[in-house]
């Protein structure tokens, strides 16, 4: 089960078809159960989206507790010699909150599934209604969560940051993925509208190719459309939506290119129901 993988972060379906019944691989699928059920990819176990965050006060996308991860890697039967593979129906939302999810706790060795289950499907590659059971696993891989700062930013330090760079040169970029009118604060999605101060906007699914099977477009021009945006890649970057389900995709996107990129989980549904946090409301993003 050493066995090198012969790919990284994003796999095409036809790259990873002849490798189905391969034991190194968990496949998850985070897609609505009603699908799941239909269809899925032979072997894949279903995975909701409650399993993935923690509720507290306003926020509602919270990395969970080591206790609720841990179960999570019990239930799947991941050790540290499988390779996960993460798939949903949405173009990779909440597929990449899981691989988020899976990172904070010390496993790297994932890769999201490019379109989900569209792709596959148009792929005409084979699908299952069986509910596949995971055998008992000795050595299941244990959450560790010291080094989640790599991944994740919580509200004091994100205060701290937005504070420090409205009197300094700016160091770390904000990036927020909602759509055009909960970043300028037409849609109110919280007691407040808007967004962080300093943070620039490109959306989620701007990334995604509806035309080719909710696959990710190029990577050269999602590169391109971010420093349209203002956005320089050779300087970090924290992420946010309105719970940490589409700057999941975000977060994929970010570490495909390379760029040294942080989740805020506590997202708008925090940031937004504060009224101590820095907001910005009615600015136009850059066209």
């Amino acid at each position: 089960m050493n066995a090198v993988v012969p790919f990284g972060l994003l796999v095409e379906p036809e790259q990873f078809a002849p490798f189905l019944d391969d034991p190194k691989f968990r496949i998850v699928d985070l897609s609505r159960e009603s699908v799941f059920e239909q269809l899925h990819l032979p072997n894949a176990i279903s995975v909701r989206p409650n399993e993935l965050v923690r509720h507290h006060e306003f926020a509602s996308g919270l990395l969970p507790e080591s206790d609720k991860l841990q179960a999570l890697f019990d239930r799947l039967g991941i050790t540290e010699n499988h390779h996960v593979i993460v798939y949903d129906d949405e173009g990779g939302a909440w597929a990449g909150r899981l691989i988020w999810n899976l990172h904070c706790a010390g496993f790297y060795q994932t890769s999201l599934l490019n379109g989900g289950i569209h792709a596959w499907l148009a792929a005409g590659l084979p699908t299952s209604i069986d509910q596949h059971q995971v055998e008992q696993t000795e050595n299941i891989f244990q959450v560790d969560l010291s080094a989640k700062q790599d991944y994740q930013v919580e509200y004091d330090e994100l205060a701290q940051i937005v504070t420090a760079q409205a009197v300094t040169a700016q160091s770390i970029q904000l990036w927020d993925c909602r759509t055009e009118d909960e970043y300028t604060g037409v849609r109110l999605a919280a007691r407040r509208g808007g967004h962080i101060t300093g943070a620039k906007w490109y959306e989620w699914s701007t990334a995604i190719h509806r035309q080719d099977h909710l696959k990710l477009h190029p990577l050269t021009r999602i590169q391109q459309q971010l420093q349209h945006r203002g956005f320089d890649l050779s300087q970090p970057v924290i992420v946010y939506c309105q719970s940490h389900h589409r700057s999941g995709l975000a977060y994929i996107i970010g570490r495909l290119l390379n760029w040294n990129i942080r989740a805020y989980d506590g997202a708008w549904s925090e940031w937004g129901n504060r009224m101590d946090s820095a907001v910005v409301k009615g600015e136009s993003p850059v066209e």
